[in-house]
Protein backbone atom coordinates (compact mmCIF):
# COMPACT_ATOMS: atom_id res chain seq x y z
CA UNK A 1 0.00 0.00 0.00
CA UNK A 2 1.21 3.49 -0.84
CA UNK A 3 1.13 6.31 1.71
CA UNK A 4 -0.69 8.70 -0.61
CA UNK A 5 -0.81 11.57 1.89
CA UNK A 6 2.97 11.42 2.26
CA UNK A 7 3.46 11.20 -1.49
CA UNK A 8 1.26 14.25 -2.01
CA UNK A 9 3.21 16.15 0.65
CA UNK A 10 6.38 15.19 -1.26
CA UNK A 11 4.91 16.68 -4.46
CA UNK A 12 4.86 20.50 -4.38
CA UNK A 13 2.53 20.68 -7.38
CA UNK A 14 -0.28 18.96 -5.48
CA UNK A 15 -0.72 22.19 -3.50
CA UNK A 16 -1.14 24.17 -6.71
CA UNK A 17 -3.21 22.13 -9.16
CA UNK A 18 -5.26 19.01 -9.72
CA UNK A 19 -2.86 17.34 -12.10
CA UNK A 20 -4.50 14.79 -14.40
CA UNK A 21 -2.02 15.22 -17.22
CA UNK A 22 0.51 12.62 -16.14
CA UNK A 23 0.62 11.07 -19.61
CA UNK A 24 1.84 14.48 -20.74
CA UNK A 25 4.29 15.32 -17.97
CA UNK A 26 3.82 14.24 -14.36
CA UNK A 27 4.51 16.39 -11.31
CA UNK A 28 8.06 15.83 -10.10
CA UNK A 29 8.59 14.87 -6.44
CA UNK A 30 10.89 16.95 -4.25
CA UNK A 31 13.92 14.59 -4.45
CA UNK A 32 13.87 14.77 -8.26
CA UNK A 33 13.62 18.56 -8.22
CA UNK A 34 16.36 18.93 -5.62
CA UNK A 35 18.71 16.55 -7.43
CA UNK A 36 18.59 18.68 -10.56
CA UNK A 37 18.84 22.00 -8.73
CA UNK A 38 21.83 20.85 -6.73
CA UNK A 39 23.70 19.72 -9.84
CA UNK A 40 22.95 22.96 -11.69
CA UNK A 41 24.21 24.85 -8.66
CA UNK A 42 27.43 22.83 -8.72
CA UNK A 43 27.85 23.57 -12.43
CA UNK A 44 27.60 27.26 -11.59
CA UNK A 45 30.00 26.94 -8.68
CA UNK A 46 32.78 24.77 -10.10
CA UNK A 47 32.09 24.37 -13.84
CA UNK A 48 30.14 21.95 -16.00
CA UNK A 49 32.93 19.44 -16.71
CA UNK A 50 34.02 19.48 -13.11
CA UNK A 51 30.49 18.99 -11.79
CA UNK A 52 30.06 16.04 -14.13
CA UNK A 53 33.30 14.47 -12.88
CA UNK A 54 32.17 15.00 -9.29
CA UNK A 55 28.84 13.27 -10.04
CA UNK A 56 30.33 10.41 -12.07
CA UNK A 57 29.32 7.75 -9.59
CA UNK A 58 25.72 8.94 -9.45
CA UNK A 59 25.57 9.17 -13.24
CA UNK A 60 26.71 5.55 -13.56
CA UNK A 61 24.15 4.62 -10.91
CA UNK A 62 21.37 5.95 -13.16
CA UNK A 63 22.15 3.21 -15.69
CA UNK A 64 21.98 0.59 -12.97
CA UNK A 65 18.67 1.94 -11.68
CA UNK A 66 17.10 1.85 -15.14
CA UNK A 67 18.43 -1.68 -15.60
CA UNK A 68 16.67 -2.69 -12.35
CA UNK A 69 13.48 -0.98 -13.52
CA UNK A 70 13.21 -3.05 -16.71
CA UNK A 71 15.25 -6.14 -15.71
CA UNK A 72 18.25 -5.87 -18.00
CA UNK A 73 21.99 -5.29 -17.75
CA UNK A 74 23.28 -1.71 -17.38
CA UNK A 75 25.32 -2.24 -20.55
CA UNK A 76 22.05 -2.63 -22.48
CA UNK A 77 20.88 0.89 -21.53
CA UNK A 78 21.53 4.13 -23.42
CA UNK A 79 20.48 7.55 -22.13
CA UNK A 80 18.88 9.89 -24.67
CA UNK A 81 17.15 13.27 -24.62
CA UNK A 82 13.64 11.86 -24.83
CA UNK A 83 11.62 8.86 -25.99
CA UNK A 84 11.35 10.11 -29.57
CA UNK A 85 15.12 10.47 -29.92
CA UNK A 86 15.52 7.01 -28.34
CA UNK A 87 12.95 5.44 -30.67
CA UNK A 88 14.45 7.13 -33.74
CA UNK A 89 17.93 5.95 -32.74
CA UNK A 90 16.66 2.38 -32.51
CA UNK A 91 14.61 2.42 -35.70
CA UNK A 92 17.24 4.15 -37.82
CA UNK A 93 19.79 1.48 -36.87
CA UNK A 94 17.97 -1.08 -39.04
CA UNK A 95 19.11 -1.37 -42.65
CA UNK A 96 15.94 -2.05 -44.60
CA UNK A 97 15.73 -3.16 -48.22
CA UNK A 98 12.97 -3.05 -50.80
CA UNK A 99 10.34 -5.67 -50.03
CA UNK A 100 11.05 -5.83 -46.30
CA UNK A 101 7.96 -5.60 -44.10
CA UNK A 102 7.36 -3.76 -40.84
CA UNK A 103 4.44 -4.93 -38.71
CA UNK A 104 2.84 -2.43 -36.36
CA UNK A 105 -0.49 -1.68 -34.69
CA UNK A 106 -3.45 0.40 -35.73
CA UNK A 107 -3.03 2.57 -32.63
CA UNK A 108 0.63 3.31 -33.36
CA UNK A 109 1.89 6.74 -32.32
CA UNK A 110 2.17 9.34 -35.08
CA UNK A 111 5.90 10.05 -34.74
CA UNK A 112 6.68 6.35 -35.11
CA UNK A 113 4.38 5.89 -38.08
CA UNK A 114 5.88 8.90 -39.86
CA UNK A 115 9.22 7.12 -39.75
CA UNK A 116 7.64 3.98 -41.16
CA UNK A 117 6.36 6.06 -44.08
CA UNK A 118 9.79 7.64 -44.50
CA UNK A 119 11.34 4.16 -44.67
CA UNK A 120 8.71 3.21 -47.23
CA UNK A 121 9.73 6.15 -49.43
CA UNK A 122 13.47 5.67 -48.93
CA UNK A 123 13.85 1.91 -49.06
CA UNK A 124 10.63 0.50 -50.51
CA UNK A 125 9.58 -1.31 -47.35
CA UNK A 126 5.98 -2.38 -46.81
CA UNK A 127 4.28 -1.04 -43.68
CA UNK A 128 1.57 -3.42 -42.46
CA UNK A 129 -0.79 -2.38 -39.66
CA UNK A 130 -2.02 -5.41 -37.75
CA UNK A 131 -5.81 -5.24 -37.25
CA UNK A 132 -7.25 -4.68 -33.79
CA UNK A 133 -9.33 -7.40 -32.19
CA UNK A 134 -12.84 -7.05 -30.75
CA UNK A 135 -11.49 -5.53 -27.54
CA UNK A 136 -9.56 -2.85 -29.42
CA UNK A 137 -6.05 -4.14 -28.75
CA UNK A 138 -3.65 -5.48 -31.36
CA UNK A 139 -4.96 -8.83 -32.62
CA UNK A 140 -2.25 -11.34 -31.73
CA UNK A 141 -3.75 -14.06 -33.94
CA UNK A 142 -3.76 -11.67 -36.90
CA UNK A 143 -0.14 -10.78 -36.15
CA UNK A 144 0.83 -14.45 -36.24
CA UNK A 145 -0.82 -14.88 -39.65
CA UNK A 146 1.13 -11.89 -41.04
CA UNK A 147 4.55 -13.14 -39.99
CA UNK A 148 6.69 -14.45 -42.84
CA UNK A 149 10.30 -14.30 -44.01
CA UNK A 150 9.85 -10.73 -45.30
CA UNK A 151 9.09 -9.28 -41.85
CA UNK A 152 12.21 -7.56 -40.51
CA UNK A 153 10.71 -5.67 -37.56
CA UNK A 154 7.69 -5.69 -35.28
CA UNK A 155 7.21 -2.24 -33.72
CA UNK A 156 4.29 -1.52 -31.39
CA UNK A 157 3.29 1.20 -28.95
CA UNK A 158 2.59 -0.37 -25.55
CA UNK A 159 0.10 2.29 -24.36
CA UNK A 160 -1.19 4.43 -27.24
CA UNK A 161 -1.54 8.19 -26.92
CA UNK A 162 -5.32 8.30 -27.36
CA UNK A 163 -6.68 6.18 -24.52
CA UNK A 164 -6.22 3.71 -21.69
CA UNK A 165 -5.53 0.68 -23.90
CA UNK A 166 -2.58 -1.54 -22.94
CA UNK A 167 -1.44 -3.61 -25.92
CA UNK A 168 -0.57 -7.30 -25.24
CA UNK A 169 3.19 -6.76 -25.42
CA UNK A 170 4.20 -10.07 -23.82
CA UNK A 171 2.10 -12.07 -26.31
CA UNK A 172 3.59 -10.05 -29.17
CA UNK A 173 7.05 -10.68 -27.76
CA UNK A 174 6.53 -14.43 -27.65
CA UNK A 175 5.59 -14.48 -31.34
CA UNK A 176 8.48 -12.22 -32.30
CA UNK A 177 10.98 -14.33 -30.39
CA UNK A 178 9.75 -17.62 -31.82
CA UNK A 179 10.00 -16.18 -35.34
CA UNK A 180 13.41 -14.57 -34.73
CA UNK A 181 12.10 -11.08 -35.58
CA UNK A 182 13.32 -8.02 -33.63
CA UNK A 183 10.59 -6.43 -31.50
CA UNK A 184 10.72 -2.68 -30.76
CA UNK A 185 8.38 -1.62 -27.94
CA UNK A 186 7.49 2.02 -27.42
CA UNK A 187 7.01 2.20 -23.64
CA UNK A 188 6.81 5.97 -23.50
CA UNK A 189 3.47 5.93 -21.66
CA UNK A 190 3.82 2.66 -19.78
CA UNK A 191 7.19 3.22 -18.08
CA UNK A 192 6.47 4.29 -14.53
CA UNK A 193 2.84 3.18 -14.38
CA UNK A 194 3.20 -0.49 -15.37
CA UNK A 195 5.75 -3.13 -14.46
CA UNK A 196 8.20 -3.57 -17.32
CA UNK A 197 10.37 -6.66 -17.56
CA UNK A 198 12.08 -6.96 -20.92
CA UNK A 199 12.55 -10.69 -20.45
CA UNK A 200 8.85 -11.26 -19.78
CA UNK A 201 7.85 -8.83 -22.53
CA UNK A 202 10.18 -10.46 -25.05
CA UNK A 203 11.16 -7.13 -26.60
CA UNK A 204 14.60 -6.57 -28.12
CA UNK A 205 14.42 -2.80 -27.94
CA UNK A 206 12.42 -0.57 -25.61
CA UNK A 207 12.17 3.20 -25.47
CA UNK A 208 10.87 5.43 -22.68
CA UNK A 209 10.76 9.01 -21.45
CA UNK A 210 11.43 10.44 -18.02
CA UNK A 211 8.80 13.14 -17.93
CA UNK A 212 5.62 11.05 -17.91
CA UNK A 213 4.77 8.36 -15.37
CA UNK A 214 8.36 8.09 -14.13
CA UNK A 215 7.97 11.65 -12.78
CA UNK A 216 11.37 12.68 -14.08
CA UNK A 217 12.48 15.84 -15.89
CA UNK A 218 11.66 16.85 -19.42
CA UNK A 219 14.58 16.24 -21.75
CA UNK A 220 15.36 12.78 -20.40
CA UNK A 221 14.73 9.29 -21.72
CA UNK A 222 16.37 5.96 -22.39
CA UNK A 223 16.78 3.14 -24.88
CA UNK A 224 17.18 -0.55 -24.08
CA UNK A 225 18.92 -2.77 -26.66
CA UNK A 226 19.18 -6.50 -26.07
CA UNK A 227 22.84 -7.55 -26.04
CA UNK A 228 22.32 -10.30 -28.62
CA UNK A 229 20.94 -7.76 -31.12
CA UNK A 230 23.46 -5.01 -30.49
CA UNK A 231 26.09 -5.95 -33.05
CA UNK A 232 23.45 -6.35 -35.77
CA UNK A 233 22.52 -2.67 -35.44
CA UNK A 234 24.41 0.32 -36.79
CA UNK A 235 23.63 3.73 -35.28
CA UNK A 236 22.72 6.28 -37.93
CA UNK A 237 25.42 8.61 -36.60
CA UNK A 238 28.50 8.33 -34.41
CA UNK A 239 30.61 10.68 -32.35
CA UNK A 240 33.66 10.36 -30.12
CA UNK A 241 31.51 9.07 -27.26
CA UNK A 242 29.87 6.34 -29.36
CA UNK A 243 33.07 5.15 -31.06
CA UNK A 244 36.85 5.42 -30.89
CA UNK A 245 38.74 6.78 -33.92
CA UNK A 246 41.62 4.29 -33.73
CA UNK A 247 43.36 5.02 -37.05
CA UNK A 248 42.97 7.59 -39.84
CA UNK A 249 40.68 5.24 -41.75
CA UNK A 250 39.23 3.09 -38.96
CA UNK A 251 36.94 3.35 -35.95
CA UNK A 252 35.67 0.95 -33.30
CA UNK A 253 32.18 1.32 -31.87
CA UNK A 254 31.49 0.97 -28.19
CA UNK A 255 30.57 -2.60 -27.27
CA UNK A 256 27.50 -1.53 -25.27
CA UNK A 257 24.25 0.32 -25.87
CA UNK A 258 25.95 3.65 -25.25
CA UNK A 259 27.00 3.57 -28.89
CA UNK A 260 23.58 5.20 -29.42
CA UNK A 261 24.44 8.14 -27.18
CA UNK A 262 26.40 11.28 -27.96
CA UNK A 263 29.04 13.06 -25.94
CA UNK A 264 27.05 16.04 -24.68
CA UNK A 265 24.42 15.55 -21.98
CA UNK A 266 22.19 17.62 -19.76
CA UNK A 267 23.60 15.94 -16.67
CA UNK A 268 21.12 17.62 -14.35
CA UNK A 269 18.38 15.82 -16.31
CA UNK A 270 20.32 12.54 -16.26
CA UNK A 271 20.64 12.74 -12.48
CA UNK A 272 17.00 13.78 -12.20
CA UNK A 273 15.97 10.74 -14.24
CA UNK A 274 18.05 8.50 -12.01
CA UNK A 275 16.42 10.00 -8.93
CA UNK A 276 12.96 9.51 -10.45
CA UNK A 277 13.64 5.86 -11.25
CA UNK A 278 14.99 5.29 -7.74
CA UNK A 279 11.85 6.93 -6.32
CA UNK A 280 9.63 4.55 -8.31
CA UNK A 281 11.72 1.54 -7.32
CA UNK A 282 11.45 2.44 -3.64
CA UNK A 283 7.66 2.58 -3.91
CA UNK A 284 7.50 -0.62 -5.96
CA UNK A 285 6.11 -0.87 -9.46
CA UNK A 286 3.54 -3.47 -8.41
CA UNK A 287 2.03 -1.05 -5.88
CA UNK A 288 2.19 1.81 -8.39
CA UNK A 289 0.52 -0.21 -11.14
CA UNK A 290 -2.23 -1.42 -8.82
CA UNK A 291 -3.11 2.09 -7.66
CA UNK A 292 -2.87 3.74 -11.08
CA UNK A 293 -5.09 1.12 -12.69
CA UNK A 294 -7.59 1.45 -9.83
CA UNK A 295 -7.72 5.23 -10.23
CA UNK A 296 -8.20 4.84 -13.98
CA UNK A 297 -11.06 2.39 -13.44
CA UNK A 298 -12.71 4.67 -10.88
CA UNK A 299 -12.40 7.63 -13.21
CA UNK A 300 -13.98 5.69 -16.08
CA UNK A 301 -16.83 4.58 -13.83
CA UNK A 302 -17.50 8.06 -12.46
CA UNK A 303 -17.32 9.77 -15.85
CA UNK A 304 -19.17 7.08 -17.78
CA UNK A 305 -21.66 5.44 -15.43
CA UNK A 306 -22.23 8.31 -13.03
CA UNK A 307 -21.80 11.45 -15.15
CA UNK A 308 -23.06 9.69 -18.32
CA UNK A 309 -20.27 11.04 -20.50
CA UNK A 310 -18.92 9.11 -23.51
CA UNK A 311 -15.73 7.30 -22.46
CA UNK A 312 -13.60 6.01 -25.34
CA UNK A 313 -11.03 3.65 -23.81
CA UNK A 314 -10.68 0.15 -25.26
CA UNK A 315 -8.70 -2.99 -24.49
CA UNK A 316 -8.80 -6.09 -22.33
CA UNK A 317 -6.26 -4.37 -20.07
CA UNK A 318 -6.51 -0.67 -19.30
CA UNK A 319 -4.25 1.74 -17.43
CA UNK A 320 -4.48 5.15 -15.79
CA UNK A 321 -5.29 7.08 -18.97
CA UNK A 322 -8.95 7.94 -19.52
CA UNK A 323 -10.38 9.64 -22.62
CA UNK A 324 -13.83 11.16 -22.80
CA UNK A 325 -15.93 13.77 -24.54
CA UNK A 326 -18.62 16.19 -23.40
CA UNK A 327 -21.62 16.54 -25.73
CA UNK A 328 -21.87 19.92 -27.47
CA UNK A 329 -18.47 21.04 -26.19
CA UNK A 330 -15.12 20.64 -27.93
CA UNK A 331 -12.25 18.96 -26.15
CA UNK A 332 -10.28 22.21 -26.35
CA UNK A 333 -13.13 24.09 -24.65
CA UNK A 334 -13.29 21.51 -21.86
CA UNK A 335 -9.52 21.67 -21.38
CA UNK A 336 -9.69 25.47 -21.11
CA UNK A 337 -12.68 25.36 -18.73
CA UNK A 338 -10.92 22.87 -16.47
CA UNK A 339 -7.74 24.95 -16.52
CA UNK A 340 -9.73 27.83 -15.05
CA UNK A 341 -10.52 25.49 -12.15
CA UNK A 342 -6.77 24.69 -11.89
CA UNK A 343 -7.34 21.18 -13.23
CA UNK A 344 -4.83 19.94 -15.81
CA UNK A 345 -5.87 17.60 -18.62
CA UNK A 346 -4.78 17.34 -22.24
CA UNK A 347 -6.39 16.83 -25.65
CA UNK A 348 -5.78 13.74 -27.81
CA UNK A 349 -6.38 14.60 -31.46
CA UNK A 350 -6.87 12.15 -34.33
CA UNK A 351 -3.45 13.17 -35.66
CA UNK A 352 -1.75 11.41 -32.74
CA UNK A 353 -2.88 7.92 -33.83
CA UNK A 354 -4.54 8.46 -37.18
CA UNK A 355 -5.24 4.87 -38.22
CA UNK A 356 -7.06 4.09 -34.98
CA UNK A 357 -8.83 7.46 -34.94
CA UNK A 358 -10.12 7.08 -38.48
CA UNK A 359 -11.13 3.45 -37.93
CA UNK A 360 -13.14 4.44 -34.84
CA UNK A 361 -14.18 7.87 -36.21
CA UNK A 362 -12.84 9.56 -33.11
CA UNK A 363 -13.24 13.27 -32.45
CA UNK A 364 -10.76 15.24 -30.39
CA UNK A 365 -10.77 13.62 -26.94
CA UNK A 366 -10.22 15.00 -23.47
CA UNK A 367 -7.44 12.94 -21.91
CA UNK A 368 -7.30 12.68 -18.11
CA UNK A 369 -4.34 10.62 -16.93
CA UNK A 370 -4.20 9.71 -13.25
CA UNK A 371 -1.13 8.92 -11.17
CA UNK A 372 -0.74 7.38 -7.74
CA UNK A 373 -0.68 10.76 -5.99
CA UNK A 374 -4.13 11.63 -7.34
CA UNK A 375 -7.10 10.89 -5.08
CA UNK A 376 -10.72 10.01 -5.70
CA UNK A 377 -12.07 12.10 -2.84
CA UNK A 378 -10.16 15.23 -3.87
CA UNK A 379 -8.84 15.28 -7.44
CA UNK A 380 -11.45 13.16 -9.20
CA UNK A 381 -14.24 14.79 -7.19
CA UNK A 382 -13.00 18.24 -8.25
CA UNK A 383 -12.85 17.12 -11.87
CA UNK A 384 -16.41 15.81 -11.88
CA UNK A 385 -17.72 18.92 -10.10
CA UNK A 386 -15.97 21.19 -12.59
CA UNK A 387 -17.38 19.17 -15.51
CA UNK A 388 -20.85 19.39 -13.99
CA UNK A 389 -20.52 23.16 -13.60
CA UNK A 390 -19.20 23.45 -17.16
CA UNK A 391 -22.16 21.55 -18.59
CA UNK A 392 -24.57 23.80 -16.73
CA UNK A 393 -22.95 26.99 -17.95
Amino acid sequence: MLDVASLRADTPGCKQVVHLNNAGAALMPTPVLETQIQHLRREGEIGGYEAKAEAAGRIDAAYRSIARLINCAPEEVALLENATVAWNAAFSAFRFRAGDRILTGEAEYASNYLNFLLAKERYGVEVVPVPSDASGQLDVAALERLIDERVKLIAVTHVPTNGGLVNPAAAIGRLARSAGIPFLLDACQSAGQLRLDVEALGCDLLTATGRKYLRGPRGSGFLYVRRSLLDRLEPATLDLHAADWVAPDRYVMRPDARRFENWEFNYAAVLGLGAAVDYALRLGLEAIETRVKWLGARLRFILGDYAKLPVWDLGEEKCGIVTFTVPDRSAEQIQADLARHRINVSVATPAGARLDAERRRLPDLVRASAHYYNTEEDDIAKLTKALRDTRRA
